[in-house]
């Protein structure tokens, strides 16, 4: 009875699952960081203030690969035009701060309602057909040239000069001797806080039973009345609106330029992989994991170096376990 009770649950869950925090990651991460202090051979205030950089920019990160793996686990493409969405949304909270005189918080709670429109309108109009016949391919390419078709939008318009967001709150609070800006700290637990609201609709509402019920079988799930198109444009909806929080939370501390969104498409994917497709806690601990090993690897290998080890870790999870940290065994 209960082995039947567990291949219930494993189906529902389909693609997308919302697992908890294994014991194992949670170890390897502290004995990662004890190791650091140790034998690092670094001022133990300047890992502190790494380790609390890292966390901050880590939620930051994960609240991108949130959006990135919902995508895939209900629809199930890999949506290449993330990170251009992500600049999409920077520039629309760049140009309410500047032109309209809004505070980047207020342009940001705007944002979040066009950009879920844009992916609703975006999976509708573009990838909705080729969805439902269950093609793969043909999403990926549009979302490719939907992230060349924005990157190259934008440069037209605002051209490549690098731009700056106005922040507004200043001031900056000290912690175990780590000193963390008040604008990070609100990226930060925005992140968190959306990340949470998402994990609550996923387990505890009717419609996020229905975004599970199509992710693990589409058909079965129309069958039953569910509007699979409906749940299809919602969905990419609320992972366009993901990127908008997550662009409005980083605006105050990121400089802007057409191709910013690039090196987070790359991160998201090396994320979303490392903790798992599909898996909703994956990204979350993914992008926290990545966060610090970018932030305490900057103190060996500064500058880009820092990616060595982000590509390093990723390396090393996919060869002792290519489905990822929270992924299904095949």
């Amino acid at each position: 009875m209960s082995d039947t009770v567990t291949g219930s649950q494993t189906r529902t869950e389909g693609r997308l699952r919302v697992p908890a925090l294994p014991l194992g990651v949670t170890l390897a991460v502290v004995v990662a960081l004890v190791g650091v202090y140790v034998f690092g051979q670094r001022e133990a205030g300047l890992v502190t203030q790494s380790i609390a950089t890292g966390l901050l920019l880590g939620g930051v990160y994960a609240l991108v690969s949130v959006g990135l793996t919902l995508i895939f686990g209900v629809l199930g493409i890999v949506n290449f035009a993330q990170g251009a969405m992500l600049t999409l949304a920077l520039y629309l909270v760049y140009t309410m701060t500047s032109s309209w005189g809004l505070p980047v918080y207020v342009a940001t709670l705007i944002a979040i309602p066009v950009m879920y429109l844009f992916g609703v309108l975006v999976q509708t109009t573009l990838l909705n057909k080729l969805t439902l016949a269950g093609s793969h391919e043909g999403p990926m390419l549009i979302t490719l040239g939907l992230s060349l078709l924005i990157a190259n939008v934008l440069l037209m318009i605002y051209g490549g000069r690098p731009l700056k967001v106005g922040g507004s709150v200043d001031g900056s609070i000290h912690l175990f001797g780590a000193i963390a800006s008040y604008e990070r700290v609100i990226a930060f637990v925005g992140a968190l806080l959306v990340a949470l609201l998402l994990t609550v609709i996923l387990r505890k509402t009717s419609f996020g039973m229905s975004i599970r019920a199509v992710s693990a079988n589409a058909q079965g799930a129309s069958l039953v009345g569910v509007d699979v198109s409906r749940i299809y444009g919602m969905t990419f909806g609320i992972g366009s609106a993901c990127v908008a929080v997550a662009g409005g939370l980083m605006a105050p501390f990121l400089s802007l330029t057409p191709s910013v969104g690039e090196q987070f498409t790359i991160l998201a994917f090396v994320i979303v992989v490392l903790g798992g497709l599909g898996s909703v806690g994956g990204a979350m601990v993914g992008g926290l994991v990545i966060g610090l090993v970018q932030t305490v690897g900057a103190l060996y290998l500064p500058g880009t170096g820092s990616l060595i080890l982000v590509f390093a870790v990723f390396v090393c999870v996919l060869f002792f376990r290519p489905q990822g940290i929270f992924g299904a065994k095949p």
